[in-house]
């Protein structure tokens, strides 16, 4: 999300080889979900969960296509070897597919808490036609939002050292701090803050009525404490896992926007670390939302066979 140019030598090629490690789990894994899904689609097996987990599936797969080559490029080589075309269009669908991953978490945390806590609005509302439609909606919306993006970044070329280089940076921002404060601050409300207290908010909800005592019999609500139970771990692994994964680079973004401070090599390391460990959630995303679940695994299970 966050690029800058640092030549280190040799230590720098070995972490972009992590980059590209990373990059080839997630993109792998979220194929795989996407892949399964389309599968059971044919079979009209489909269901408003599934087409948002294919949603996730696509956002988290085109985010690691677009972002994790390009900053590990960014980071191992002295230059920017794309052109500047590239350099717009990279930062526009990363910085797009960050949103849209996000805020399909929050969609389905929406989904899950209509299905829970107002089971009869969810027979009305919750079908596969509103699930695209409303999904087509978030798409459209935030790719708009992000065409500021095309006009702020570009190759910057300079020397450093006696050397030319060249690196893909937002260069509106390099001329004015209020432009970088703007577009990190609406990051970190839109692409963290928000999300987060709304999927907590729901998901509060929702537990708060799973575990609300019923009139069933004693060998129905141990199964269903059992269900209960493992939602809930599925839960709390979800929250912790999209706000550890987002807060190092979201406070790395504001602090950088809001403080003046010089790029050291430690400074560079600890932002590589920040970048990656949000690369890391849309790898965690398929294991959380398919992996965990017993329909995903029978789903994959038979299609194999």
């Amino acid at each position: 999300m966050v690029m800058y140019s640092l030549n280190c030598g040799t230590k720098d090629i070995i972490k972009g080889e992590i980059y590209y490690i990373v990059a080839v789990l997630g993109i792998v894994g979220n194929a795989i979900v996407i892949h399964v899904f389309v599968i059971l689609a044919k079979k009209k097996s489909q269901n408003t969960t599934n087409i948002l987990i294919v949603s996730l599936a696509a956002a988290d797969l085109l985010f690691l296509v677009f972002c994790v080559p390009s900053t590990a490029a960014n980071y191992a080589m002295s230059y920017w070897p794309f052109g500047n075309t590239w350099c717009k269009v990279v930062n526009l669908m990363s910085h797009t597919c960050a949103y849209v991953s996000i805020w399909t978490l929050v969609l389905l945390s929406l989904d899950r808490f209509i299905a829970v806590v107002h089971p009869v609005l969810s027979k009305q509302i919750r079908n596969c036609r509103n699930t695209c439609l409303l999904l087509s909606i978030t798409w459209t919306i935030i790719l708009c939002g992000n065409v500021p993006v095309l006009l702020q970044y570009g190759v910057l070329h300079y020397q450093w050292m006696g050397f030319d280089r060249s690196s893909c940076l937002n260069l509106a921002g390099l001329k004015s701090k209020y432009v970088l404060k703007v577009f990190y601050g609406c990051f970190f409300v839109f692409g963290y803050v928000l999300p987060l207290t709304l999927i907590c908010v729901l998901y509060g909800f929702l537990l708060r009525k799973m575990l609300h005592r019923s009139t069933a019999t004693r060998h129905q609500r141990r199964r269903s404490l059992h269900k209960k139970k493992r939602v809930i771990k599925v839960v709390i692994a979800f929250i912790v896992s999209f706000a550890i994964c987002w807060l190092p680079i979201q406070v790395i973004c504001i602090f950088g926007s809001f403080t003046h401070h010089e790029q050291t090599i430690g400074s560079t390391a600890v932002l590589m670390v920040a970048n990656c460990m949000s690369y890391i959630n849309s790898c965690i995303n398929p294991v959380l939302y398919a992996f965990l679940s017993k329909d995903f695994q029978r789903s994959f299970l038979l299609i194999r066979k």
